[in-house]
């Protein structure tokens, strides 16, 4: 892999479609092997602009759109970091051999819609997953809970993220408000949700995967330590790592994070969620980009998971060995401002071993993620206690 000078005519170039927490991370894991790094969002001064070399604001659904800047802007690597993207852009600027999509168009297609990834996984591959069914109508949608997903049952968009649109489902007279709701929250309103039955599960895991180049030149694909989380409405508010878990599970785990991650192909890192009861394990779903659960890696890890992407992504070798035991924890918006303000910041850097990464978004909302608080410990038990309690200490107001 050649690298050449950022803003120069040899310029290896990045497009970062997306630019939010993770893609700020990722901008500067590029930028540090000298990439030249172009972020883009649908809204201004989004957290990846902050740092990147060169911003522009789109609406990414938008295929004539994107086709016509990713030609203004001739990158070497397209890199996906949300689910709202044009992918038929995408496909046809990967069939015209111009850029390298990460990992590849068909895999950003499969995975930015829970139906191709979970009809890939289930009904392809035979990966255990939760009873799940598609509807285009709420007729649809409650035949199916009846004929046998049943309740507790979970309501999602085919295209959202971090929890938008996902409601759990406790009785029918809960049904109509979120198939309503999943078809206004979403990312995308494609017209279709999924509806799967709970799983009796101990607790869940992100499995960060990596597919990187072997030395023979081939590819190798290596495991992070698990890193399980807490969720509240579908979307993380703490996370750790390692997490605890039988030998028997975390091979079953792996042996479905290589499995997905071999069919979709290309090189990168794969986020991988997966539900664990006992020795029993379930796929649920696969993002290929850092993950949000992954942020933890920022303290817990030689290679964070940032730094794995870009490496992978570039060609060079990767190292996803564990080196502290470590949490995180999300610092919510509280507010819908603004221009807002950060206060405790010392307070929460008094904490043991803390840390903690401001995003810098240019509006808070009450859930919103705003930041990160991160610790290490010598057990995963203090490794939180301490991250919540950093975070607690940030507070956010309007400006």
């Amino acid at each position: 892999m050649k690298i050449g000078t950022p803003l120069s005519n040899s310029a290896t170039k990045a497009l970062l479609l997306g630019s939010g927490e993770l893609g700020k991370e990722l901008a500067i894991a590029l930028q540090r092997y000298g990439v030249e790094v172009i972020a883009v969002d649908r809204y201004p001064n989004a957290p990846a602009h902050q740092v990147a070399h060169q911003s522009h604001v789109l609406d990414m659904t938008d295929t004539e759109a994107v086709k016509k800047l990713i030609a203004l802007e001739r990158p070497d690597f397209i890199i996906p970091e949300i689910e709202a993207i044009a992918t038929q852009a995408l496909i046809d600027i990967e069939a015209e051999g111009r850029c390298t999509v990460v990992p590849n168009a068909r895999a950003i297609q499969l995975t930015m819609n829970r139906e191709g990834i979970r009809t890939l996984a289930a009904e392809q591959l035979k990966i255990p997953t939760s009873n799940y069914a598609f509807a285009e109508s709420f007729d649809q949608l409650q035949a199916a809970v009846d004929a046998g997903i049943g309740y507790p049952c979970f309501i999602k968009p085919t295209m959202s993220s971090s929890g938008k649109g996902q409601s759990m489902v406790k009785n029918a007279e809960a049904l109509k408000a979120a198939w309503d709701y999943a078809g206004t929250s979403g990312r995308v309103d494609t017209g279709k949700v999924i509806v799967e039955a709970k799983i009796d599960f101990d607790f869940e895991i992100t499995l960060l995967t990596v597919r990187a180049k072997a030395q023979d030149g081939g590819v190798e694909t290596y495991f992070c330590a698990p890193i399980g989380h807490r969720q509240e409405h579908g979307d993380y508010r703490e996370s750790w790592q390692p997490q605890a878990m039988s030998a028997a599970a975390l091979k079953a785990s792996e042996d479905i994070a290589l499995k997905i991650t071999s069919e979709i192909g290309g090189l990168g890192l794969f986020g991988v969620e997966l539900f664990i009861k006992g020795d029993e394990v379930w796929f649920s779903e696969v993002s290929p980009r850092p993950h949000d659960t992954g942020m933890v890696t920022l303290v817990t890890q030689k290679q964070n998971e940032f730094e794995l992407h870009a490496r992978a992504i570039l060609g060079l070798p990767v190292d996803a060995s564990l080196h502290s035991v470590g949490a995180s924890a999300v610092i919510l918006g509280g507010v819908d401002a603004k221009d807002v303000t950060y206060e405790g910041l010392a307070k929460a850097l008094s904490v043991p071993t803390s840390e903690i990464r401001l995003f810098g978004k240019p509006e808070a909302f009450v859930s919103r993620r705003m930041g990160v608080a991160l610790a290490t410990a010598e057990t995963v038990d203090e490794a939180r206690t301490r991250a919540v309690k950093a975070a607690s200490m940030i507070v956010i107001k309007s400006g």
